[in-house]
């Protein structure tokens, strides 16, 4: 499977000078970004956001570098340094590569998982899938294993340590409880496949390791 890629950090929006009378440009666009609160120029802010744009093809695992780089290419208002900007973002941390079917335990130890949007429950229809969305309106919907690390991996010092926490299930299996018997490896796999989607739709981010 290719390698999928998807936005790091949250976007704090543009920033405008303060000056009279107003100037209707931006000063620069902010993106937060582990502890930095980096500045954007709009051809970055667009590169960065065009990341976002397709959840249909994110849903399918189909957005990667290639097709970024193609689509801002083809844009209504191309990009002409398209693959310099995708480059520069990735070495920067601002666009994450990874294969969402390989060992992800080097990268989910570099990033934690936050939760944005609202958690919506499961359906009598489909008990076994639990729905994330914005003001009432399912965006995605994920197995509880992935819908558990949406809600409190960011409790743990990285999005791979929370996997290995979900997986020992020692005390319930010793209470006599039903267990999923999943090992670390298989729940971080499960969130690899769903953390394009829930990043898209944004119902989730990645932040990066903030060492102390």
């Amino acid at each position: 499977m290719p390698r999928v890629i998807v936005p790091v950090g949250l976007s704090m929006g543009p920033r405008y000078r303060y000056v009279r009378p107003p100037d209707p440009r931006p000063e620069c666009y902010e993106i937060h970004l582990g502890d930095d609160l980096v500045e954007f120029t709009e051809d970055e802010t667009a590169v960065w956001a065009a990341a976002f744009i397709d959840a249909d093809q994110h849903s399918k695992l189909a957005v990667n570098r290639k097709s970024l780089i193609r689509m801002l290419e083809n844009a209504p208002r191309p990009e002409p340094r398209a693959v310099e900007i995708v480059e520069n973002l990735i070495s920067r941390g601002l666009l994450l590569e990874y294969d969402p079917e390989g060992d992800v335990q080097e990268v989910f130890r570099r990033h934690k998982l936050l939760p944005l949007g609202e958690g919506l429950g499961s359906t009598p229809e489909e008990p076994h899938l639990h729905r994330i969305g914005h003001q009432g309106n399912p965006k995605v919907a994920v197995p509880i294993q992935v819908y558990t690390q949406w809600s409190y991996a960011y409790l743990h010092p990285n999005l791979w340590e929370a996997c290995v926490y979900y997986a020992d299930e020692s005390e319930e299996a010793s209470a006599g409880e039903d267990v999923l018997n999943l090992t670390p490896g298989e729940v971080a796999r499960d969130v690899a496949l769903n953390l394009p989607m829930m990043i898209a739709t944004s119902c989730a981010f990645l932040d990066p390791v903030v060492a102390v």
